[in-house]
């Protein structure tokens, strides 16, 4: 069973990301405050739980937590400033929108940009050992396969819908055959032999 705190007594806020590894798409990122009486036995690392857990999960989240946020680094912004510094800015713009300050961050992971006046403890594998970082990667991964999806319909040669940007082999003949979307990430290596590609 997950931890309800890192310590007692603290409005900790939880922050995962997803889509890191993405050839395409935004990278979400979301921060989350439970009570600290939230119990759940279902709760865990998303990438545990299938896709309809998650999205069960993912109202009990916002309904019982004290404060939740999803923030959002475009494609371009990823470019321009690199994924880890974009997973870090997301995680930043979903604290900035808590209703609730933290007192504390609970960051899954092992490096972290500091966020302004508040104090962090980065954790390997957090979502898989605290609830409100296991709380935080179920809100960053269902909005953002939600937008992926939405994308999909758009570009469905990629079959985003399935793949949600990572690259698969789908995915990866896809760009062989159809080049790039403006929804790449153009710093990625796209392709093994990194054609020129075009739009």
């Amino acid at each position: 069973m997950l931890l309800p705190y890192c310590e007692a007594g603290r409005i900790e806020a939880g922050c995962d990301e997803a889509g890191r590894g993405c050839l395409a798409g935004a990278v979400f990122a979301a921060a989350v405050i439970l009570p600290e009486d939230f119990r759940s036995e279902e709760l865990n690392d998303s990438k545990q739980l299938s896709e309809r857990k998650r999205y069960a999960l993912r109202p009990v989240i916002e309904r019982e937590a004290i404060a939740w946020a999803v923030g959002i680094v475009t494609p371009e912004e990823i470019d321009r400033i690199n994924i880890l510094r974009a997973s870090f800015l997301a995680m930043h713009r979903a604290i900035d929108q808590l209703r609730v300050k933290p007192a504390h961050l609970l960051i899954d992971g092992n490096r972290f940009t500091p966020y302004p006046g508040i104090p962090h403890t980065t954790v390997v594998k957090g979502d898989g050992k605290y609830l409100s970082i296991a709380a935080a990667s179920i809100l960053a991964k269902t909005y953002r396969d939600d937008y992926m999806n939405r994308l999909a319909e758009e570009y469905p040669a990629y079959h985003w819908d399935e793949n949600k940007g990572y690259p698969t082999r789908a995915h990866r003949e896809a760009i062989r055959m159809h080049g790039i979307t403006p929804y790449h990430r153009k710093t990625f290596t796209l392709l093994p032999e990194q054609l020129e590609l075009k739009f």
